[in-house]
């Protein structure tokens, strides 16, 4: 975690700019601008189909009018389907400014989100419009704690693989996770969560872990005291509140997870309130369902989704 990736064929000056320190933004976006050229050319299946002048560039998590992706090829196939994508990086994150992968509060970081979407839709073009919250993993855990803040805000919601609970196989022993807290107190930055390999856990596929390279300025280092805590305490929250999510769902899920808890995922289909939700649970996958899987499974995917989305617009 956190090693620099030598790639092949990469020139001496373009391999220094990766392998820079990404904790500040400028780094990070000095290294996107250099390397997108490389990154959208890797043989995915979601970057075969559909042409890139149907998208805007997302990294890390949030849409609109269909709302919250984890990068670029899922806002593509959403757009390429006819639905509007509006996108953002959580600060911290991607190519925005802030810490790298540090979240000091998770509701602070909610509330950006609501500020940013909500001038989404003063924009007159589409503020009559259906709008859905899509995340995924964390983004899910955003979706929701939207959902909670906002609970007559939105049309629907897709949520793949939804932090509501991190697998127990994910989470420090208790003891440690105590001692944890008491440091986060004094170094809250430091990047001292212990973490098992997230590509191996959560793709599936093997030639597509590999590509996880590629995203050269995703944070691949162990979590930072207080993000992994802020991440821990939100789950709880959602976790008990689960029977106030009450818009129509979508809930998508890799039956073999080991990142988020697929069983989680079945509590919310049963506790949520709404009486418009549906669950997909997929034999085999893994957390990465729209990244890490192999082609049928991806594109199996997407149709579930594209079909629940045109059944509701």
């Amino acid at each position: 975690m956190g090693n620099p990736v030598k790639f092949e064929g990469v020139s001496e000056e373009l391999q220094k700019i990766l392998d820079a320190d990404m904790d500040q933004v400028e780094p990070r976006r000095r290294a996107r601008e250099a390397f997108k050229n490389i990154q959208l050319s890797i043989d995915h299946v979601l970057f075969k189909e559909e042409d890139a002048r149907m998208y805007r560039r997302i990294n890390e998590d949030l849409i609109w009018f269909v709302a919250v992706a984890q990068e670029v090829r899922n806002a593509r196939k959403l757009a390429s389907s006819g639905y509007g994508v509006f996108a953002m990086d959580y600060p911290g994150f991607g190519l925005s400014e802030g810490l790298h992968g540090y979240i000091p509060d998770f509701d602070i970081l909610v509330d950006d989100v609501m500020e940013h979407y909500s001038k989404v839709k003063e924009n007159p073009d589409l503020h009559k419009l259906p709008s859905f919250l899509f995340g995924q993993s964390m983004g899910g855990a955003v979706a929701l704690k939207i959902h909670l803040k906002q609970p007559d805000a939105w049309s629907g919601a897709v949520l793949v693989a939804p932090m509501c609970k991190i697998a127990d196989d994910m989470v420090p022993p208790w003891v440690v996770t105590q001692i944890l807290i008491g440091v986060a107190k004094v170094l809250p930055k430091h990047k001292l969560v212990p973490q098992k390999d997230l590509a191996e856990l959560a793709f599936r596929d093997v030639k597509k872990r590999q590509q996880t390279a590629y995203n050269v300025i995703a944070y691949k280092h162990k979590p930072r005291l207080r993000t992994a805590l802020e991440l821990l305490r939100t789950t709880k929250e959602i976790e008990q509140q689960l029977e106030k999510v009450s818009l129509p769902l979508l809930i998508l899920h890799g039956k073999e997870d080991k990142v988020t808890d697929p069983s989680v995922s079945k509590a919310l289909y049963e506790k949520a309130s709404s009486t418009d939700k549906k669950l997909n649970l997929y034999d085999d996958a893994f957390h990465s369902l729209l990244e890490g899987e192999p082609d049928e499974m991806i594109l199996r995917v997407f149709t579930d989704i594209i079909s629940w989305l045109d059944e509701h617009c």
